[in-house]
This record gives C-alpha cells, sequence and structure tokens, in this order.
C-alpha cells in the first residue's frame, strides 16, 4: 500500500512528550507499506483486534493502545491516507464530538 502522509505520523513522535510513540507509528508504517490488502477484511486479518471500521475510516490501536490512527484505505488504489493520530484520551474526545473534524477532511 501506498501511505500518505508519514510526516504525520513523524510530527506526532517528534512532539513533545510522545517519543514512546515512535517505534510502534513506524512499525504500523512498515506493515502498511508492505500490505496487498484489498478489503477490510485483510485489514483485520493483519491487525485483528486492533483495528475497527468507524465512519467510512479505519481505526488502528497503537502502542498497546496507547494511541489511536485514523486512517482512510483505498482498496482500488492501493492508498492509506493518514488523517489523524492522538492518544486514546484525545480519540474518546474527537468521538464525543461526533466525529465533526474527520468528516471535514
Amino acid at each position: 500500500m501506498r501511505v500518505v502522509s508519514k510526516g504525520l505520523l513523524r510530527d506526532y513522535w517528534e512532539s513533545p512528550g510522545r517519543r514512546d510513540s515512535e517505534v510502534p507509528l513506524k512499525t504500523w508504517y512498515d506493515v502498511a507499506t508492505t500490505a496487498r490488502w484489498t478489503s477490510h477484511n485483510d485489514v483485520k486479518a493483519s491487525y485483528g483486534v486492533n483495528v475497527d471500521l468507524a465512519y467510512g475510516h479505519h481505526v488502528f490501536n497503537i502502542g498497546g493502545n496507547k494511541y489511536r490512527l485514523i486512517c482512510r484505505i483505498d482498496f482500488v488504489r492501493h492508498g492509506v491516507l493518514t488523517l489523524w493520530v492522538g492518544t486514546h484520551r484525545e480519540y474518546d474526545g474527537l468521538c464525543a464530538e461526533g466525529w465533526k473534524l474527520l468528516q471535514q477532511l
């Protein structure tokens, strides 16, 4: 898969207090870039309970569920668009807002 954008991930792990997210985010990136996902079932086969589908977005549990990564996956074009990364707590706040921010992307 072609992942857009690694810069979002890098900016996150380089931000203060988030250095522990670097290895798990790089691991996710490595898995995603070598994957040949053609459906949500393929993603589930790779990540099992650590990925969910919500409002047309894939939500990955990262770093032992400490972080969440939200992406859109285009199975036809073999692309993954990273949209948001944050702590589990920040994700809960995002859900409380009804995903308004992501629906604008």
